[in-house]
């Protein structure tokens, strides 16, 4: 007779609402295994019974065999004396002890949930709230932990026999599904006129919005984490239509294709790209617009790109099927506020922008936009990390405070380290956006709050960006660490990348509050243990008007000219005030910056001279550049401590080619190339081996793709931002790790990172 054995098993990491507990069930009645599984707050605990060799199979089988959307980050089990249980079972979820399990983010529409929405034989056909353990709802509605039904939104929701079978059926992929529903027990659709009255009935509001949406109105479409704002994307006057209502001049519009046929008709797609457009998180991914497709001009004005997703909800599934068109889908809000998550707040603040809208039942907990994400150097890189990727943590091998990361003014994320037992987890939130209103204020607020009482964590420490007048700041005031913007960049990246070690970081933005007081932008940033070095950065030029000239790049070349020609860089016909401010050096702080660099050439080589939105003029400046040239400019670097890049050089080399009618092609290239050229000198003159290569600068693929290869041509180790955004949505990150280094949290040898997330 065999030796019977008993162990108990805590899993943590990404485990719950993935069908993890129906998976230990099966698993161990397949293997003649007996004791109980259940989620906690801990994560999800289990305690087996039988064999030894049984045992240590089982184990095995758990570590590999795993749900494909489950993350294990840590395993531990402990002997137990045998109990002569005679069955496995799940048992009802634990809800005492610290939180250390992830909440899983909203997971894309699996095969087998679309493929029965689209059968007519089956009883949730077209049944737009269908999901299973692999799929649906999770970020979006959960109230608490664990994750049960009782903690989400579906609560109010009652099972009817059919659900309550499945999910009580080990068998069924939907048991112990929490937002498990049928068209007899769950959510229902609704189609609202700008008075929020129901317009028809509700079985025909997926065809009244369809023939909507053909005829070029504007529907406002409740879905996961919000909602959207749809309309054709062929139809000019249409699009025209929503950006002159929604004030959003000429930033590009996200589609949702039908199809990935669909989408290979409107763009260029490679494998890595059609990857990212199929995966779970089902992101909008960036790709390359082909000539000649239908989508209006107005979707991406002067833009060669197109950002498309494919249906990632059985909603959208079956729109998207009745359409049978790309659809304009862009976040249901106004401009620089939250994307509206509710109906009737959506009717407040949609009013004037939607003819239309289609909404539902289901409350939605939290916003969480769309992720946005491209292949740059044969590897994604996430540029809004929302939807299908937040809130996974990043699991630090190193005991850290309980700390809350105010983030930045732009792009914000906000950040929560969560202790425990065996090292810490960083917990991003999902993109909050620019802080530039009373409702984005809100929600920033909003999401520090909610991670803490998710976790159930009061944080002794807060983190926050060095500006003294970011709206971020006064949250944190009084208790903080103050953590330079550039340094938060560069240990954001280094996070990331497992990088315990000394690295040289090129942090190249907009703008960001130096300790001297300037505006840095153009960073060489030496980083060791506890703290950096500013080992070199460009030149500083004044910045007329401070933070309004990011709006107005010919007054920054007109700053920039001011600094190397005086008065000549006036003509007259720029603004006296703007002249006044110069010469006077009032409201005119110094700027290291590339951003500006950057709009400054776009304006003096005809480009654009004003913007609409940030970082146009450097997009533009990528758009136009010629891939083929690869001359660069003349520059120079001052020696001293720090370095200084001179960029003089160049802009006047700039001048003469725009006086010779270079094309401005030809001048974007070799500016792009000459920036490429400044990094790899002032790394060789440094001497450090390994590169970080962070800011948003670096979302530019023409010079990101040729700074490392001319890196690595000269046999530096380079690294860039891959799963976090190298924006400032990745400022959060950084100031965690900044303000513990502060503090000199960290031991020797104990700051080892890695990515929960596959």
């Amino acid at each position: 007779m065999l030796d019977v054995s008993r162990i108990q098993v805590l899993i943590r990491g990404a485990v719950q609402g993935v069908g993890f507990r129906p998976f230990i069930y099966r698993l161990a009645t397949d293997m003649g295994l007996t004791g109980w599984v259940s989620n906690s707050p801990q994560g999800v605990m289990i305690e087996v019974e039988g064999p030894k060799a049984h045992l240590d199979a089982f184990m095995i089988r758990v570590k590999h065999q795993h749900p494909p959307r489950a993350s294990i980050s840590l395993i531990e089990h402990f002997p137990l004396n045998p109990l002569g249980s005679s069955s496995f079972e799940i048992r009802h979820s634990a809800h005492s002890g610290p939180k250390h399990t992830a909440i899983l983010p909203d997971i894309a529409t699996c095969g087998d949930c679309l493929r029965e929405i689209l059968d007519p034989t089956n009883r949730r056909y077209l049944y737009p709230f269908t999901n299973c353990t692999h799929c649906g709802p999770r970020f979006t509605i959960i109230e608490n932990l664990p994750y049960d039904r009782g903690n989400t939104t579906m609560r109010k929701f009652t099972m009817c026999e059919h659900c309550r079978t499945e999910y009580e059926n080990p068998l069924d992929r939907r048991f112990h599904a929490q937002p498990n529903a049928c068209r007899d027990c769950g959510p229902c659709l609704e189609l609202w006129n700008r008075d929020g009255h129901i317009c028809g009935i509700p079985e025909n509001a997926i065809a009244t919005t369809t023939a909507a949406l053909k005829s070029g109105m504007i529907v406002a479409v409740k879905g996961l984490g919000g909602f959207h704002l749809m309309v054709d994307a062929a139809n000019e006057d249409a699009i025209s239509r929503l950006r002159e209502r929604k004030h959003r001049e000429e930033k590009p519009f996200a589609i949702m294709a039908p199809s990935l046929e669909s989408v290979r008709n409107l763009c260029e797609v490679n494998a890595r790209e059609e990857q990212l457009l199929l995966s779970p998180e089902s992101p909008i991914v960036i790709l390359r617009s082909r000539a000649g497709n239908n989508v209006a001009a107005a979707v991406a004005p002067r833009n060669p790109n197109l950002g498309v997703m494919l249906p990632y909800t059985p909603l959208h599934h079956i729109l998207m099927n009745e359409v049978a068109r790309p659809l304009v889908a862009t976040s249901g809000n106004r401009s620089d506020e939250p994307i509206a998550i509710d109906e009737y707040d959506a009717l407040e603040r949609l009013g004037e922008i939607a003819d239309l809208f289609l909404v539902h039942n289901r409350p939605i907990r939290r916003h969480v936009d769309d992720s946005i994400v491209r292949d740059l150097l044969e590897r994604p890189q996430i540029i809004r990390r929302a939807r299908g990727y937040a809130p996974l943590p990043i699991a630090v091998n190193a005991t850290l405070p309980a700390t809350v990361a105010a983030g930045a003014h732009l792009k914000n994320t906000v950040a929560l380290s969560v202790p425990t037992d065996n090292g810490t987890s960083i917990v991003i939130s999902q993109h909050i956006g620019d802080l530039e209103t009373k409702e984005a204020s809100g929600a920033f607020h909003a999401a520090i709050n909610d991670l803490q009482r998710l976790y159930e964590v009061r944080p002794i420490v807060i983190a926050r960006d060095l500006h003294p007048d970011f709206p971020s700041s006064p949250y944190a005031a009084g208790q903080t660490e103050r953590v330079q913007h550039h340094w938060a960049h560069v240990l954001s990246c280094m996070a990331e990348h497992n990088l315990d070690t000394t690295a040289l970081g090129v942090a190249w933005d907009g703008a960001g509050f130096g300790l001297d007081g300037t505006i840095w932008g153009g960073e060489f940033l030496l980083a060791s243990r506890n703290s950096f070095d500013r080992v070199a950065h460009f030149r500083t030029f004044p910045l007329p008007g401070g933070d309004a000239a990011a709006r107005k790049p010919k007054h920054t070349a007109i700053g920039l000219l001011y600094e190397i020609l005086g008065d000549q860089a006036f003509d007259g016909s720029e603004p006296p005030l703007l002249r006044q401010m110069l010469k006077t050096n009032v409201r005119s702080p110094r700027t290291s910056s590339v951003g500006r660099l950057f709009d400054a050439v776009a304006s003096l080589v005809g480009i654009r001279n004003e913007v609409s939105f940030e970082g146009q003029a450097a997009m533009e400046m990528e758009f136009v550049a010629a891939e083929d040239a690869e001359e660069f400019y003349p520059y120079a670097i001052r020696v001293g401590k720090p370095l200084i890049v001179d960029w003089e050089p160049m802009l006047r080399t700039i001048l003469a080619d725009a006086r010779e009618l270079i094309p401005a092609g030809i001048i974007a290239a070799r500016f792009h190339n000459t920036l490429a050229e400044i990094i790899a000198d002032v790394a060789e003159r440094i001497g450090e081996p390994s590169i970080v290569l962070t800011g948003g600068c670096f979302q530019n693929r023409y010079l990101t793709e040729r700074t490392v290869h001319r890196l690595k041509n000269c046999g530096f180790a380079v690294y860039w931002h891959e799963r976090v955004p190298t924006n400032d949505g990745g400022i959060s990150l950084g100031q965690i790790m900044a303000a513990a280094r502060q503090l000199s949290v960290i031991g020797e040898n104990s700051c080892v990172w890695q990515f929960l997330a596959k």
